[in-house]
This record gives structure tokens, C-alpha cells and sequence, in this order.
């Protein structure tokens, strides 16, 4: 792996470009690693992939936990791992343990001989073994060890199990790596910031390309997963000089039936007039396409965007689709939030280059203020 920053904005946000192993393609970085369900995209069928902002579309996140049921570990293994078996030998494929749908870190069953998951098949028990196994079997670019994840609220000496467990984790994990791909030291400590700090520092004193962030997103609900605290999150962690996003904003979009609206050239200080009663689900970043308001609506989601959704279909056919249980609609919804959440790395890349990163961040969180305070004088 090589990784070279281009350029720096307000101190830690930075802009650079990530090369890994044969692919063909730079990724510029902040970048979006695409969430998966056995490493394609939940709902957007591989013929449609290169409809999609390339290469930003080409990271795509995946949990080995997924291949539990199914496709065994050595008949993936015998076609070459996952590149071949998916036919995506262009896209770059990032593993870790777990996500936030379906292979779920179950603190309170983990010990000191592995990590536990709730996933489909049931509670397990993965030992780092089992999970390099995984990974040499399927081959991704780019994986992160076996970490014990901890929520925030976990007892200190609970955190500081986690920090011991994830370290020697790290070391088995590394003195059985038989692959090519670029190693990412998972870093844990829940909110006690000495415990990420000591944990940090030994891990960047092992053999590793860079670190994975663990302990976020454990157990919050989906409505505390709005849109504001997502959009703000990702420019935090711009911020702190975070180069890599996997989020599962995008599926949750998606399955409530939303569409990403928010503007991209440019941040402005726009408040829509809200609509107490029309569950329109505006909130100047998304809207709701199962409103009624939406029924004969022959307009695309957004003017002049480029993607599939909006170039061929109108608001008025996706509301028909989810009021009648399709799946094509949420095809065409992941297809268009999934190029607008690209859109909006994009404009942050544009942001860090010409040194207004800052500036870029604090309009769109006033844009954000401004909106829910005249919702709120509305209500």
C-alpha cells in the first residue's frame, strides 16, 4: 500500500491519494468505503456498479462474518478469493470483523479467546485464527485485525481488557498474515482517551499500513442516527485527519425510503419552509418519496445530478415503487444516495485543496442550525 497526502487545510484535514496493491485505479482520499452484504452492494445489481462515480465507488467494505452461511471457506479460497468470485477484480475490498447490520460485536460474550458477533447464523465465537483464515481465504486489499469492541459506557476496566485483548489479537493476527494486503491495527479504548491514546501508540509500533478505528457505532438507535449527527460526524473525523469512512448511512437511507437532497457545489444557507404535516421527511438534507406529496411529482429527485436514478426516473414512479413493495426502489434510491454521498466527499476533497476545509464545514453545520431552528418556530 502507498499512500501520499496532497494536500493540507486547517491543520489535520487532508487530501490524498491511496494506491493499493494491482489495482488499477487511485483513490482519493477522504473517501467513502461503500457498505456491503457479501462484499456487492445491498441493493445496486453489479451491471449497475459502473453507473456510479468511478473510482470513488470502487472501495467496497465487507465483514468476512457475512460468509458464514453458504460458500465455503476453501471454495473461495480454490477460485482466488473474493475478486474473482464477485468478477470485481477492479474495485479495492476492505475487511472488517464487523458492521452495523448484520455481524454485530456482542461485548458482554467476548472473552479473552476471541471476539463474539451476533450475526444471522446466531452468536459466535471468532478466534483470531478463524478470522485470518477468513482472510486468507478471501483476499482482500485491505483488512483490519480482530479487535474487542466496547461501547462507550463500558467500565473502565472493561476498556482496558479491551485494549490488552485487541493488542494481543493484533499480534496473532499479524504472525499468521499469509496475504498481500496492507494490514489496518484496530484501535479501541470506548471514550477514555488515555485507553485509545496507549492503545494507538502500540499498535503503531507493529508491522501495520495505517489504523482502524473500532468502539463507534455500537447499539444506537435508528433515530438517533439522523441526519445531522451523520453529516457532522464525517466532517469531524475529516477534521482529525481520518482518510477512510465506512458508515451504513447510506442502507438506512435507503430502506426508510429517502433520497439525499442536500446541496454539493456549494454549502448555502438555504432553509426549505417546513411542513409540520405533510411527512415530507424534509429536513434540507433528505427527502421522505413515500409522502403522498411525491404521488405526481414528474420531477427527478434532483435537477441536472447525474446518476441513473435521476437521468431516467421521476419522484412520482420511485413513490409508486415503495407504496407498492418493489425492490426496484430501493435500487434506484442506493444508486442516487450512494452518487450523492460520493458528491459530498467530492466537495470536501475540493474544500481541503483550496485551503477552505473550515470554512466548508461551519456552512454546512449553519446550514443545519439554521434549518431545525425554523422547523422549530414552525411547529
Amino acid at each position: 500500500m502507498k499512500f501520499a497526502v496532497q494536500a493540507w487545510s486547517n491543520g489535520k484535514a487532508r487530501s490524498g491519494i491511496l494506491q493499493l496493491g494491482s489495482c488499477p485505479h487511485n483513490i482519493e482520499t477522504p473517501a467513502l468505503l461503500l457498505t456491503t452484504r457479501k462484499g456487492l452492494p445491498v441493493y445496486i445489481p453489479p451491471d449497475h456498479l459502473p453507473s456510479l462515480p468511478s473510482p470513488d465507488s470502487n472501495l467496497l467494505h465487507f465483514s468476512p462474518l457475512h460468509f458464514l452461511e453458504g460458500i465455503s471457506l476453501k471454495a473461495i479460497s480454490n477460485i482466488g478469493g473474493l475478486h474473482p468470485l464477485l468478477g470485481l477484480h477492479d474495485h479495492i475490498m476492505v475487511a472488517v470483523p464487523r458492521d452495523s447490520i448484520i455481524s454485530i460485536p456482542d461485548h458482554d460474550s467476548t472473552n479473552r479467546i476471541g471476539a463474539s458477533f451476533e450475526t444471522p447464523c446466531g452468536r459466535m465465537l471468532i478466534k483470531p485464527a478463524d478470522y485470518m483464515e477468513m482472510i486468507s481465504s478471501m483476499r482482500p486489499n485491505l483488512w483490519a485485525t480482530l479487535a474487542d469492541e466496547v461501547p462507550a459506557w463500558a467500565s473502565e476496566k472493561r476498556n482496558k481488557a479491551s485494549v490488552e485483548r485487541t493488542l494481543k489479537w493484533l499480534d496473532e493476527c499479524i504472525t499468521s498474515n499469509s496475504t498481500d494486503g496492507a494490514v489496518l491495527g484496530s484501535v479501541v479504548g470506548g471514550s477514555r482517551v488515555e485507553q485509545r491514546r496507549s492503545c494507538a501508540q502500540e499498535v503503531a509500533r507493529r508491522n501495520v499500513e495505517g489504523f482502524w478505528i473500532g468502539g463507534f457505532g455500537l447499539g444506537e438507535s435508528m433515530e438517533e442516527r439522523n441526519p445531522l449527527l451523520n453529516a457532522v460526524m464525517v466532517l469531524q473525523g475529516v477534521a482529525a485527519g481520518v482518510d477512510l469512512f465506512d458508515s451504513t448511512y447510506i442502507y438506512h437511507l435507503t430502506l426508510g425510503g429517502f433520497a439525499l437532497t442536500f446541496p454539493l457545489e456549494s454549502i448555502v444557507k438555504q432553509v426549505t419552509k417546513y411542513q409540520p404535516n405533510s411527512n415530507s421527511g424534509c429536513d434540507g438534507t433528505k427527502i421522505n418519496l413515500k409522502a403522498t406529496m411525491y404521488r405526481k411529482d414528474t420531477s427527478p429527485i434532483i435537477d441536472n445530478c447525474k446518476c441513473y436514478t435521476c437521468q431516467n426516473h421521476t419522484k412520482a414512479y420511485i413513490n409508486h415503487l415503495l407504496n407498492v413493495h418493489e425492490m426496484l426502489a430501493h435500487i434506484l434510491l442506493e444508486m442516487h444516495n450512494t452518487h450523492h454521498f460520493l458528491g459530498f466527499f467530492r466537495s470536501i476533497r475540493e474544500a481541503i485543496h483550496e485551503g477552505k476545509f473550515e470554512q466548508f464545514r461551519q456552512k454546512f453545520i449553519g446550514s443545519r442550525h439554521e434549518h431545525i431552528f425554523s422547523a422549530a418556530l414552525n411547529v
